[in-house]
């Protein structure tokens, strides 16, 4: 793996006749995130003599683009600044020139202008992947981001979408016709997050024995509202005070929410209940220290967590939102409840806390969805089927 800044004066362009045809991916920031992750292992796992892949990052990249294992993927940063900023473009203009790719494959609104671009440098091919609605329009209705999205149309030969959910709002909300539409939903790695093996060591005497850990996993900022699933704790300790024995709550991931949260759970005095373990690099390990998984989204595509959750063999309980009710499945993987509303997920987790072995069953479930309906190898498959289509026209 090569990682580069942008040079304005490249010597020469990488491509050649006998190389496999070359996929430029633009997103925002090369981070941790379940789009990038997404990416990370669609790279990883396509085979090299199919497709190489150059990411190019409109703003820039960080440590999470060390997950990349293949050392023939390189990673260009185009430093966008906030705001307005057209110059970014020219430098794209500029890359793609160099670069030479079959196809350009932007992802979410942030990249979409790229798609412009590309037709500009004369790529070929342009696809386009949405993964979730902007997190400043999480309904999917502002009429100027879907305006921008209908003006690029003609210019995008196919869609990906994550989720039926995102693949139905490109239809009706921004009307982009459906035979351009193409979904499909993320793997994931069975073998890497599975019921057995490592967990993380908890601080001595957190959780006591034959105590029931709550978690989730993920950025904590407001679409993801872990306010909700603070606020929930809250509720099923004060209500059910006997709960103290042995009902823990564990944060992982940073995020501007945190102050938030733990004046929440300070003004209850729960503070010795709860962890807050900041991000993780160990996912895995994280998940199997877990009993039970909340995601409480506002919005959501498709969650990497929730596959990553159920995978561990974790009952899942997720609001019904977006992608969430494709994974979750009520009564046989898990729980669906209303977004921003603590008290119906308090009763939600209650019910599991009070009958361990329907959190068994549904903990069960969750696996076996996962190796029917989410392999890593289907999402590959279907990836390079639709640049195949392309690539053979």
């Amino acid at each position: 793996m090569a990682i580069n800044g942008y040079e304005p004066e490249p010597e020469k362009g990488t491509v050649s006749e006998n190389n496999p045809p070359l996929i430029v991916h633009v997103i925002h920031r090369l981070q941790m995130g379940g789009l990038e992750n997404g990416l990370v292992n669609l790279i990883n796992r396509m085979p090299k003599d199919k497709y190489r892949h150059v990411i190019v990052a409109m703003t820039d990249y960080t440590d999470f683009s060390e997950r990349l294992t293949r050392d023939d993927v390189e990673i260009f940063a185009l430093h966008k600044k906030a705001g307005k900023d057209f110059r970014v473009f020219v430098r794209l203009w500029k890359l793609l020139r160099q670069l030479r790719p079959d196809i350009v494959h932007t992802r979410n609104l942030s990249a979409l202008e790229a798609s412009l671009v590309a037709v500009l440098s004369g790529v070929k091919y342009r696809v386009h992947g949405e993964h979730g609605r902007d997190v400043h329009d999480i309904a999917g209705k502002n009429w100027k981001y879907n305006l921008l999205r209908r003006f690029c149309q003609p210019f995008i030969q196919r869609y990906i979408t994550v989720s039926k959910d995102l693949r139905l709002w490109l239809i009706e909300t921004v009307r982009i016709p459906a035979g351009k539409i193409t979904q499909i939903y993320n793997g994931v790695d069975s073998q890497k997050f599975n019921p057995e093996g490592s967990v993380i060591e908890l601080e001595a005497g957190f959780l006591p024995e034959n105590g029931i850990l709550i978690g989730t996993v993920g950025r904590m900022e407001t679409v993801k509202d872990q306010l909700n699933l603070a606020k929930a704790f809250v509720e099923l300790i004060q209500v059910n005070p006997e709960y103290k024995k042995y009902l823990r709550l564990a944060l992982i991931g940073d995020g501007s929410l945190i102050p938030q949260i733990q004046t929440i759970i300070d003004e209850a005095g729960l503070r010795q209940y709860v962890w807050f373990a900041g991000a993780s690099d160990d996912v895995a390990n994280v998940m199997r220290s877990l009993d039970i998984f909340v995601l409480p989204s506002l919005a959501e595509g498709i969650s990497n967590t929730i596959l990553e959750a159920m995978s561990c063999s974790l009952p899942v309980i997720a609001t019904d939102v977006g992608g969430n009710p494709e994974l979750v499945i009520e009564a046989e993987t898990g729980k669906l409840v209303s977004k921003s509303n603590p008290q119906e997920l308090a009763a939600a987790i209650k019910t599991y806390i009070e009958d361990p072995e329907l959190m068994k069953q549904h903990a069960i479930g969750g696996r076996k969805r996962i190796e029917q309906a989410f392999s890593m190898e289907a999402m590959v498959k279907n990836y390079v089927s639709v640049y195949d289509s392309l690539t053979a026209d």
